[in-house]
Formats: structure tokens, sequence, C-alpha cells
């Protein structure tokens, strides 16, 4: 009897220090990914400084927030994410952390365009390390029912760093302001936006460098077995023959959260330029006030979502994860396209934060969707597929598409309002049609796959 009672309790205490040790991940997961929206996102708050610095125009100033970041994290991204379903997830996320940590410092030295423009490649790069390594750990150590939830505080680090970036560099610009030049010992003399980008750059790689001491691999779990119980070896070829095998589902969401993303990535990038110069707020006051509202709209709305798709799944709803992109992007069709459209503050500012809170449902959305129905073997790579397309279309045209409106149509910077509200429309129609479709097509899918993929569990 004495044996059974001291033996009982073991592997219950194991479970609980699993789930802690499982939950240590995700926030350390997150902290990065906090420090990465900082680095990525705090570039638009000074626009008008580096347009003036560099004279650049509102087209070129995009491709640099966009397509110079976009670009390579979504080139890259594919032969990262194979390396992440074969080796060592914590050592690839700790190696990007310190490279994109190092090039946002870089973007402090740059002295023109085209230097910008590679220091921003090179923060693309790191950053790509990180998500699809950091979904395919979270899927082994969580269960169906906890993936969503899981997603979505790790998602929700994006909002935290984009809010950070806002009020970081809010208080950098106003501690700074009135000075043209900051002497800073080595580095010579530097204009404020360029000390601001070596203040958020560096701490990144001690994030790095803990991420690699405390962070082990899970044991790999759903993985694909040959007809002999084997575990399948896997290539990139077969992550584009399982898309294929259910094209209709992920020509749904790829194309479906892309489309989303880039309403949101119209919200975060041009808003900033819009409160400037329609009512004439400063660059601090713009950063902090929307730096409040991501850290506050934003990050509720990932957790919501998160918590929906948990909900939805318990229910039994295998399309979960859409259905619940499909109910945020229509609550966001109205906010998106009349925040811009009023003239008095408070109500654009009433009106722009449901636009935030729903914009943030495809974080944890897209993601989990994807997970619950790739087997093991190439959940990263077809995650860093999904990415590459909402990056380079999303974030790389979708930015450009607003700058293109506001220079060659309206010919106004002025109205970049506009902008913002046409792409916003035009891409959530987008999305509430392509998820709303997708459903269905998803629920097939995972059917399909239950039934014809034997899986180690």
């Amino acid at each position: 009897m004495m044996k059974i009672v001291t033996q009982t309790p073991a592997p219950i205490e194991k479970k609980a220090q699993n789930k802690k040790y499982a939950w240590y991940v995700v926030f350390i997961c997150m902290l990065a990914y906090i420090f990465s929206y900082v680095d990525r996102q705090i570039l638009v708050l000074m626009i008008e400084p580096i347009k003036a610095d560099l004279n650049l125009t509102d087209t070129q100033f995009s491709l640099l927030h966009g397509l110079a970041f976009s670009l390579f994290y979504a080139l890259i991204g594919l032969p990262i994410a194979y390396l992440a379903d074969r080796f060592s997830r914590p050592a690839i996320i700790s190696m990007g952390i310190i490279i994109w940590s190092i090039a946002t410092a870089a973007c402090g030295l740059s002295k023109n365009f085209i230097q910008l423009f590679l220091s921003r490649m090179s923060v693309g790069v790191g950053e790509a390390a990180l998500s699809p390594a950091a979904y395919s750990i979270f899927s082994d150590l969580f269960s169906k029912q906890q993936l969503g939830r899981a997603v979505g505080v790790y998602s929700i680090g994006s909002f935290i760093g984009g809010g950070l970036a806002f009020l970081v560099g809010g208080y950098v610009i106003s501690l700074l302001k009135g000075t043209t030049l900051v002497d800073i010992p080595i580095l010579g003399m530097l204009r404020p936006w360029q000390v601001a980008f070596i203040i958020v750059g560096l701490p990144g790689v001690l994030i790095g460098i803990v991420f690699a001491l405390t962070v082990r691999d899970p044991e790999r779990q759903g993985q694909q077995l040959d007809h002999h119980g084997n575990v399948k070896k896997i290539s990139i070829q077969d992550s584009f023959i399982f898309i294929r095998k259910h094209r209709q589902t992920f020509s749904c969401h790829y194309l479906g959260f892309t489309f989303y993303a880039m309403a949101l990535f119209c919200l975060t990038s041009w808003a900033p330029a819009f409160y400037m110069r329609k009512f004439g707020l400063s660059a601090v006051d713009t950063g902090y006030m929307l730096g409040s509202i991501l850290l506050l709209a934003n990050t509720t709305g990932v957790f919501f979502a998160g918590w929906l798709t948990d909900f939805f799944t318990a229910k039994g709803r295998k399309d979960a994860a859409m259905l619940t992109g499909v109910i945020g992007a229509a609550g966001m069709l109205i906010p998106i396209v009349l925040f811009t459209q009023v003239d008095q503050l408070w109500l654009s500012v009433v009106l722009l934060v449901p636009a935030m809170f729903f914009a943030s449902f495809p974080m944890p959305t897209s993601t989990a969707s994807i997970q619950v129905l790739t087997p093991n073997q190439f959940r990263a790579q077809i995650s860093s597929i999904f990415l590459l397309i909402s990056s380079l279309v999303g974030l790389g045209i979708g930015t450009t598409l607003v700058a293109l409106l506001t220079d060659k149509v309206f010919q106004n910077p002025l109205l970049v309002g506009h902008s913002i509200s046409i792409i916003g429309a035009f891409a959530t129609v987008c999305t509430i049609v392509l998820l709303k479709t997708g459903c269905q097509h998803f629920q097939k899918s995972m059917q399909v796959e239950h039934a014809e993929s034997p899986l180690k569990s």
C-alpha cells in the first residue's frame, strides 16, 4: 500500500511540471515576439523625421517598412522552416533573435535609403526564424483543445511589441526633443531616430542567449508514419504535395488570412501618419495614443480570438479557427472604413479601438488551423509558406498600395486616410468571403486527413 501511495503522485507532479514548463516556453517565445515587433514597428512612428533626413516619398518609406522587411522574411522563411522540422528549434530561434536584434541596431547606423533598406532586410531574415519554429513547438507541448489559447498568448506579443514600439519611440522622441544630433561614443554624431533604433535593438541579444540556455526541443508528436510504422522522411516537395492535396482549403486559408493581414498592416503602418497629418498630433502624442490602443484593444482581441477558437473546438467545430476569423473580419469592416472619415479626433479614436480589436483576430486563428490539420514533420514549413504569402502580399504589397494611392491618385499626403479606408475595406471583404468559403473545405480536409493518415501519438 505504501508503494502505491508514494508512486501515484509522481506522474501528476511531473505532468504539472511539464505544464508549467510548456507555459514558460510560450511566455519566453512571447517575449521574443514582443522584441521582434518593437524592432519591426518602431520605424512607422518615425516616418516624418526619417523622410525629412533621407528625402523620401511615402512610397519609398513604404518599401522600407513593407517590402524590405517582408521580402527576405518571406523568402528565407521556408528554408529556415525546413531546418526547424528536422533540427533543434530552440537553437534556430535563438540565432534568429540575435540576428534581428543586431540588424535593428544597424538601422540606426544607416546614412541613406539603400543602407536602411539592407538593414531592414536583415531584420526580416532574423525574424523569419521565430514564428514557424515556435508554432511547431507549441503543437508538441499542448493538446488541440489548448493550442488556440497557447498561440493566442504568444500572439499577444506582437501587439505588446507594437504598443511598446509606439510608447518607447514616443518617449525617446520626447527625451531628445529639440536635439538635432546626439554624440554617441565610438559611433559619433547620430540623429535622434537613429539612436532610437540602437536603444530598442541591442537588448534583444540578451533574450536570444537566455532562450538558447533555457528552452529544450520537445519530443515531436503527431508525425506521419510509413507503411512499416516508421516516421516518414519529409522533404519540402512533400509540403507542397500536402498543400495540393488540400488545395481548396489552403487557397481559402492562405488568401483569406493574407487579406486579413493586409487590413491589419494598413492600420498599424499608416495610422501614425494619418493622425499626425490630419489632426496635427506630434509624434510623441501619436506614439502614446496608439501604443495604449495596441496594448489594450489588440492584446485583448488576440486573447479573445484564441479563447473563441478553443470554445468552438470544444463544441466540435473542426473549422473553429477559420470561423473565428470570419467573425473577426465581419466585426472589423465598418470601423476600419469610418475611423479615417470623421472629423473629430475623439470619434476617430473610438472607431479605431474596435477596428484594432477585430484586426488582431488572425494572429492566433491563422496559426491554430494550420497546426491542427498538418502532420508534425512539416508544420513549420506549411506555416512559413503562409507567412511568405501574407508577408509579401499583406505587408509588402498592402502597405505600398496605401502609399501609391496617396502619392499617385490623391497626390496629397493629407489624404492618406482615404487610402487606408479603401484598401482596408477591400481587404476585409475579401477576407470574409474567402474564410467563409474555407470553413466547409477545412472540415472536409480534416475528415480526409484523419481517415487516411496514420499518426504517431
